[in-house]
């Protein structure tokens, strides 16, 4: 669950609103799934132009995940 915690950590220092930040992480036989919820405000940013932003916090998770032994891991990312 370290991913689920870094992800959590990354989401909550750049949001404007990381009170609305929820993370949850679920296992499936061969990956960690996580879900992120986000205010409407939020969400442009967290995603970026093109999609930068959540790449470069997919590409940070799954090497600390890939370091810890972890399985690959997946985010997905929406708006409340």
């Amino acid at each position: 669950m370290k991913s689920v915690e870094l992800t959590e950590y990354l989401i909550k220092e750049l949001a404007h609103d990381p009170e609305s930040v929820s993370v949850k992480g679920f296992e499936t036989d061969d990956e960690m799934v996580i879900e992120v919820l986000v205010s409407n405000d939020d969400i442009g940013m967290m995603i970026g132009k093109g999609g930068k932003m959540i790449s470069s916090i997919r590409t940070i998770v799954n090497a600390a995940s890939f370091h810890n032994g972890e399985k690959k891991t997946k985010i997905n990312i929406d708006s409340i």
